[in-house]
Protein backbone atom coordinates (compact mmCIF):
# COMPACT_ATOMS: atom_id res chain seq x y z
CA UNK A 1 0.00 0.00 0.00
CA UNK A 2 2.72 2.41 0.87
CA UNK A 3 4.33 1.40 -2.04
CA UNK A 4 1.73 2.30 -3.99
CA UNK A 5 1.52 5.51 -3.07
CA UNK A 6 4.83 6.67 -3.58
CA UNK A 7 4.45 5.17 -7.18
CA UNK A 8 1.34 7.99 -7.15
CA UNK A 9 2.95 10.66 -6.30
CA UNK A 10 5.72 10.55 -8.62
CA UNK A 11 5.36 13.51 -10.80
CA UNK A 12 5.10 11.68 -14.59
CA UNK A 13 3.28 8.79 -12.86
CA UNK A 14 0.16 11.16 -11.18
CA UNK A 15 -0.05 13.20 -14.20
CA UNK A 16 -0.68 9.81 -16.46
CA UNK A 17 -3.39 8.55 -14.40
CA UNK A 18 -4.85 11.94 -13.97
CA UNK A 19 -4.85 12.80 -17.97
CA UNK A 20 -7.81 11.39 -19.96
CA UNK A 21 -8.16 10.82 -24.23
CA UNK A 22 -6.73 12.74 -26.11
CA UNK A 23 -4.54 14.49 -23.22
CA UNK A 24 -2.81 11.16 -22.45
CA UNK A 25 -2.17 10.38 -25.59
CA UNK A 26 0.03 13.56 -26.03
CA UNK A 27 1.41 13.02 -22.39
CA UNK A 28 2.61 9.39 -23.56
CA UNK A 29 3.97 10.09 -27.05
CA UNK A 30 5.82 13.01 -25.37
CA UNK A 31 7.33 10.72 -22.81
CA UNK A 32 8.31 8.08 -25.44
CA UNK A 33 9.84 10.94 -27.89
CA UNK A 34 11.64 12.21 -24.67
CA UNK A 35 12.63 8.82 -23.25
CA UNK A 36 14.50 8.13 -26.63
CA UNK A 37 16.01 11.02 -26.98
CA UNK A 38 17.45 10.45 -23.18
CA UNK A 39 18.65 7.06 -24.00
CA UNK A 40 20.53 8.04 -26.94
CA UNK A 41 21.76 10.53 -25.13
CA UNK A 42 23.25 8.52 -22.07
CA UNK A 43 24.09 5.11 -24.07
CA UNK A 44 25.77 7.20 -27.36
CA UNK A 45 28.79 5.42 -26.95
CA UNK A 46 27.50 1.83 -26.58
CA UNK A 47 24.96 2.06 -29.58
CA UNK A 48 26.77 4.64 -32.11
CA UNK A 49 28.24 2.48 -34.72
CA UNK A 50 31.36 4.79 -34.95
CA UNK A 51 33.01 7.69 -33.16
CA UNK A 52 31.18 11.12 -34.02
CA UNK A 53 34.68 12.13 -35.75
CA UNK A 54 35.62 9.29 -37.46
CA UNK A 55 36.19 8.71 -40.59
CA UNK A 56 37.58 5.69 -41.42
CA UNK A 57 37.24 1.64 -40.53
CA UNK A 58 38.88 -1.42 -40.66
CA UNK A 59 38.54 -1.42 -44.45
CA UNK A 60 39.72 1.99 -44.78
CA UNK A 61 38.26 5.82 -45.09
CA UNK A 62 34.33 5.74 -45.49
CA UNK A 63 33.86 7.88 -48.44
CA UNK A 64 31.94 11.66 -48.72
CA UNK A 65 28.22 11.33 -49.05
CA UNK A 66 28.07 7.00 -49.38
CA UNK A 67 24.13 5.98 -49.90
CA UNK A 68 22.89 4.11 -46.99
CA UNK A 69 24.28 0.77 -47.09
CA UNK A 70 24.94 -2.29 -44.78
CA UNK A 71 28.61 -0.58 -43.24
CA UNK A 72 26.95 3.17 -43.06
CA UNK A 73 22.78 2.93 -42.03
CA UNK A 74 21.65 6.90 -43.29
CA UNK A 75 25.30 6.56 -45.34
CA UNK A 76 28.16 9.39 -44.70
CA UNK A 77 28.09 13.44 -44.75
CA UNK A 78 29.69 15.42 -46.82
CA UNK A 79 32.89 15.61 -44.63
CA UNK A 80 33.05 11.56 -44.60
CA UNK A 81 31.62 11.15 -41.35
CA UNK A 82 28.82 8.21 -40.19
CA UNK A 83 25.78 9.97 -40.11
CA UNK A 84 24.21 7.49 -37.77
CA UNK A 85 26.79 8.31 -35.40
CA UNK A 86 26.49 11.67 -35.84
CA UNK A 87 22.88 11.84 -35.38
CA UNK A 88 23.16 9.19 -31.62
CA UNK A 89 26.43 11.62 -30.28
CA UNK A 90 24.54 15.00 -31.16
CA UNK A 91 21.55 14.00 -28.92
CA UNK A 92 24.29 13.90 -25.94
CA UNK A 93 25.62 17.35 -27.34
CA UNK A 94 21.88 18.55 -26.86
CA UNK A 95 21.33 16.53 -23.69
CA UNK A 96 24.46 18.33 -21.90
CA UNK A 97 23.45 21.75 -23.47
CA UNK A 98 19.99 21.28 -21.91
CA UNK A 99 21.04 20.41 -18.61
CA UNK A 100 23.23 23.12 -18.08
CA UNK A 101 21.57 26.14 -19.79
CA UNK A 102 18.54 24.62 -17.31
CA UNK A 103 20.41 24.27 -14.02
CA UNK A 104 22.26 27.83 -14.65
CA UNK A 105 18.90 29.75 -15.88
CA UNK A 106 16.33 28.42 -12.99
CA UNK A 107 19.38 29.36 -10.28
CA UNK A 108 20.08 32.32 -11.23
CA UNK A 109 16.13 33.25 -12.05
CA UNK A 110 15.03 32.22 -9.06
CA UNK A 111 17.93 34.22 -7.34
CA UNK A 112 16.93 37.25 -8.58
CA UNK A 113 13.56 36.67 -8.83
CA UNK A 114 13.05 36.02 -5.34
CA UNK A 115 15.47 38.76 -4.34
CA UNK A 116 13.57 41.11 -6.10
CA UNK A 117 10.12 40.49 -5.19
CA UNK A 118 10.59 40.23 -1.42
CA UNK A 119 13.23 43.53 -1.02
CA UNK A 120 11.24 45.53 -3.61
CA UNK A 121 12.33 49.33 -3.73
CA UNK A 122 15.22 50.31 -6.38
CA UNK A 123 16.40 46.78 -6.39
CA UNK A 124 13.35 45.62 -7.57
CA UNK A 125 12.69 48.50 -10.17
CA UNK A 126 16.35 48.16 -11.37
CA UNK A 127 15.95 44.01 -12.30
CA UNK A 128 12.62 44.50 -13.74
CA UNK A 129 13.66 47.31 -16.14
CA UNK A 130 16.70 45.01 -16.80
CA UNK A 131 15.08 42.08 -17.12
CA UNK A 132 12.24 43.44 -19.36
CA UNK A 133 15.31 45.00 -21.57
CA UNK A 134 16.68 41.39 -22.07
CA UNK A 135 13.10 39.85 -22.63
CA UNK A 136 12.07 42.27 -24.87
CA UNK A 137 15.16 41.57 -27.15
CA UNK A 138 15.28 39.30 -30.41
CA UNK A 139 16.22 35.73 -28.67
CA UNK A 140 18.28 34.09 -31.64
CA UNK A 141 20.28 37.48 -32.02
CA UNK A 142 20.85 37.83 -28.79
CA UNK A 143 22.04 34.27 -27.72
CA UNK A 144 24.77 34.84 -31.13
CA UNK A 145 25.94 38.23 -29.42
CA UNK A 146 26.52 36.27 -26.40
CA UNK A 147 28.10 32.96 -27.71
CA UNK A 148 30.40 34.80 -30.11
CA UNK A 149 31.27 37.27 -26.68
CA UNK A 150 32.16 34.30 -25.04
CA UNK A 151 33.73 31.69 -27.53
CA UNK A 152 34.13 34.17 -30.58
CA UNK A 153 31.88 31.99 -32.34
CA UNK A 154 33.13 28.33 -32.18
CA UNK A 155 34.87 26.21 -29.45
CA UNK A 156 36.16 22.26 -28.41
CA UNK A 157 33.78 20.10 -26.45
CA UNK A 158 33.00 22.04 -22.94
CA UNK A 159 33.99 25.28 -23.83
CA UNK A 160 31.11 25.20 -26.29
CA UNK A 161 28.87 23.54 -24.04
CA UNK A 162 29.42 26.12 -22.22
CA UNK A 163 29.24 28.89 -24.13
CA UNK A 164 25.94 27.67 -25.80
CA UNK A 165 24.14 27.12 -22.57
CA UNK A 166 25.55 30.54 -21.39
CA UNK A 167 23.65 32.14 -24.65
CA UNK A 168 20.64 30.21 -23.96
CA UNK A 169 20.38 30.99 -19.74
CA UNK A 170 20.76 34.66 -20.68
CA UNK A 171 17.63 34.28 -22.91
CA UNK A 172 15.86 32.00 -19.97
CA UNK A 173 16.86 34.52 -16.97
CA UNK A 174 13.88 36.66 -17.40
CA UNK A 175 11.28 34.36 -17.94
CA UNK A 176 11.85 32.51 -14.23
CA UNK A 177 13.12 35.92 -12.94
CA UNK A 178 8.97 37.36 -14.03
CA UNK A 179 7.55 34.01 -12.64
CA UNK A 180 9.07 34.15 -9.14
CA UNK A 181 9.01 37.56 -8.39
CA UNK A 182 5.07 37.86 -9.28
CA UNK A 183 4.72 34.75 -6.94
CA UNK A 184 7.11 35.97 -3.92
CA UNK A 185 5.06 39.61 -4.32
CA UNK A 186 1.68 37.73 -3.46
CA UNK A 187 3.55 35.13 -1.04
CA UNK A 188 5.01 38.02 1.29
CA UNK A 189 2.38 39.12 1.68
CA UNK A 190 0.44 36.18 3.18
CA UNK A 191 -0.18 35.91 6.77
CA UNK A 192 2.39 33.08 8.01
CA UNK A 193 4.82 35.47 6.48
CA UNK A 194 3.80 37.79 8.61
CA UNK A 195 3.96 35.72 11.80
CA UNK A 196 7.55 34.71 10.90
CA UNK A 197 8.58 38.66 11.13
CA UNK A 198 6.45 38.57 14.37
CA UNK A 199 8.16 35.81 15.96
CA UNK A 200 11.66 37.39 14.88
CA UNK A 201 12.56 35.24 12.22
CA UNK A 202 15.59 36.75 10.15
CA UNK A 203 15.11 37.82 6.61
CA UNK A 204 17.27 35.60 4.89
CA UNK A 205 15.18 32.70 7.22
CA UNK A 206 12.08 34.02 5.75
CA UNK A 207 13.02 34.46 2.43
CA UNK A 208 14.49 30.98 1.82
CA UNK A 209 12.55 29.02 4.40
CA UNK A 210 8.87 29.73 4.10
CA UNK A 211 8.78 32.24 0.53
CA UNK A 212 11.03 30.03 -1.48
CA UNK A 213 9.03 26.67 -1.45
CA UNK A 214 5.40 28.24 -2.17
CA UNK A 215 7.22 30.39 -5.35
CA UNK A 216 8.10 27.63 -7.13
CA UNK A 217 5.61 25.36 -8.44
CA UNK A 218 5.12 26.45 -11.91
CA UNK A 219 8.37 25.80 -12.65
CA UNK A 220 8.82 22.32 -13.44
CA UNK A 221 5.75 23.55 -15.84
CA UNK A 222 8.84 25.90 -17.87
CA UNK A 223 11.60 23.80 -17.39
CA UNK A 224 9.67 21.63 -19.84
CA UNK A 225 8.77 24.38 -22.77
CA UNK A 226 12.36 26.08 -21.81
CA UNK A 227 14.20 22.84 -22.62
CA UNK A 228 12.81 22.17 -26.26
CA UNK A 229 13.68 25.86 -26.89
CA UNK A 230 17.14 25.54 -25.75
CA UNK A 231 17.16 22.20 -28.21
CA UNK A 232 16.06 24.86 -31.13
CA UNK A 233 18.47 27.59 -29.90
CA UNK A 234 21.27 24.99 -30.41
CA UNK A 235 19.92 24.01 -33.74
CA UNK A 236 20.11 27.71 -34.94
CA UNK A 237 23.35 28.44 -33.34
CA UNK A 238 24.94 25.41 -34.93
CA UNK A 239 23.27 26.27 -38.47
CA UNK A 240 24.58 29.72 -38.66
CA UNK A 241 27.93 28.27 -37.83
CA UNK A 242 28.07 29.85 -34.17
CA UNK A 243 28.12 26.09 -32.39
CA UNK A 244 31.00 23.76 -31.50
CA UNK A 245 33.66 22.57 -33.46
CA UNK A 246 32.55 19.41 -35.87
CA UNK A 247 35.33 17.84 -34.44
CA UNK A 248 35.03 18.56 -31.17
CA UNK A 249 31.39 17.17 -31.09
CA UNK A 250 28.75 15.76 -32.82
CA UNK A 251 25.75 18.84 -33.84
CA UNK A 252 22.23 18.67 -35.50
CA UNK A 253 22.71 21.92 -36.82
CA UNK A 254 25.72 21.90 -38.00
CA UNK A 255 25.04 18.76 -39.92
CA UNK A 256 21.87 19.97 -41.08
CA UNK A 257 23.72 23.40 -42.58
CA UNK A 258 26.63 21.17 -44.50
CA UNK A 259 23.83 19.10 -46.14
CA UNK A 260 22.58 21.91 -48.03
CA UNK A 261 24.18 21.51 -50.78
CA UNK A 262 23.55 17.66 -51.04
CA UNK A 263 19.76 18.31 -50.83
CA UNK A 264 19.87 20.25 -54.05
CA UNK A 265 21.75 17.16 -55.53
CA UNK A 266 19.11 14.70 -54.11
CA UNK A 267 21.43 13.34 -51.82
CA UNK A 268 18.50 13.15 -49.00
CA UNK A 269 20.27 11.07 -46.41
CA UNK A 270 22.41 13.98 -45.12
CA UNK A 271 20.16 16.24 -44.52
CA UNK A 272 16.77 13.80 -43.37
CA UNK A 273 18.33 12.18 -40.03
CA UNK A 274 19.37 15.60 -38.36
CA UNK A 275 16.44 17.51 -39.58
CA UNK A 276 14.14 14.66 -38.22
CA UNK A 277 16.07 14.36 -35.00
CA UNK A 278 15.83 18.47 -33.89
CA UNK A 279 11.82 18.13 -35.33
CA UNK A 280 11.53 14.82 -33.00
CA UNK A 281 12.82 15.90 -29.93
CA UNK A 282 11.58 19.05 -29.57
CA UNK A 283 8.10 17.88 -30.10
CA UNK A 284 8.52 15.28 -27.46
CA UNK A 285 9.35 17.81 -24.97
CA UNK A 286 6.96 20.28 -25.95
CA UNK A 287 4.09 17.44 -25.91
CA UNK A 288 5.17 16.88 -22.41
CA UNK A 289 4.95 20.90 -21.35
CA UNK A 290 1.78 21.79 -22.91
CA UNK A 291 0.19 18.40 -21.36
CA UNK A 292 1.78 19.71 -17.65
CA UNK A 293 0.69 22.80 -18.27
CA UNK A 294 -3.23 21.88 -19.06
CA UNK A 295 -3.40 19.20 -16.50
CA UNK A 296 -2.36 22.05 -14.03
CA UNK A 297 -4.65 24.20 -15.06
CA UNK A 298 -8.31 23.61 -12.99
CA UNK A 299 -10.49 24.97 -15.49
CA UNK A 300 -9.31 22.52 -18.20
CA UNK A 301 -9.53 19.37 -15.51
CA UNK A 302 -12.88 20.57 -14.84
CA UNK A 303 -14.16 20.85 -18.09
CA UNK A 304 -12.45 17.50 -19.11
CA UNK A 305 -14.13 15.86 -15.93
CA UNK A 306 -17.33 17.43 -17.64
CA UNK A 307 -16.85 15.93 -20.69
CA UNK A 308 -16.22 12.53 -19.22
CA UNK A 309 -19.43 12.09 -17.45
CA UNK A 310 -22.80 10.84 -19.24
CA UNK A 311 -25.73 12.55 -19.25
CA UNK A 312 -27.22 10.49 -16.29
CA UNK A 313 -24.29 11.86 -14.31
CA UNK A 314 -24.92 15.00 -14.91
CA UNK A 315 -28.41 15.11 -14.05
CA UNK A 316 -27.30 12.72 -11.05
CA UNK A 317 -24.56 15.64 -9.63
CA UNK A 318 -27.33 18.00 -9.91
CA UNK A 319 -30.04 16.27 -8.37
CA UNK A 320 -29.18 13.45 -6.10
CA UNK A 321 -32.53 12.60 -5.17
CA UNK A 322 -33.43 11.41 -8.53
CA UNK A 323 -31.19 8.30 -8.70
CA UNK A 324 -33.43 7.07 -5.93
CA UNK A 325 -36.51 7.57 -7.74
CA UNK A 326 -35.26 5.71 -10.65
CA UNK A 327 -34.47 2.51 -8.16
CA UNK A 328 -30.88 2.40 -7.97
CA UNK A 329 -29.13 2.16 -5.38
CA UNK A 330 -27.25 4.47 -3.11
Amino acid sequence: MTKSRLIDRMPVVHQLRQSVGLQRGMLVAGLVLTGIFVLCAILAPLIAPYGFAQLSGPDGNFGAQQPPSAEHLLGTTVGGYDVLSRVIWGAQTALYVVIVAIVLSVFIGILLGLVSGYLGGWVDRTLVVVADAIYAFPTLLLAIVVAIAISGGQSGLWPGILAAAASITVVFIPQYFRVVRAEVVRIKAEAFVESAKVIGASTPRIMFRHVLRNSTRTLPLIVTLNASEAISTLAALGFLGFGIEPTAAAEWGYDLNKSISDVAAGIWWTAIPPGLAIVLTVLGITLIGESLNDLADPRLRARRRAKAQTPADAVAATQPASREMMGEVQ
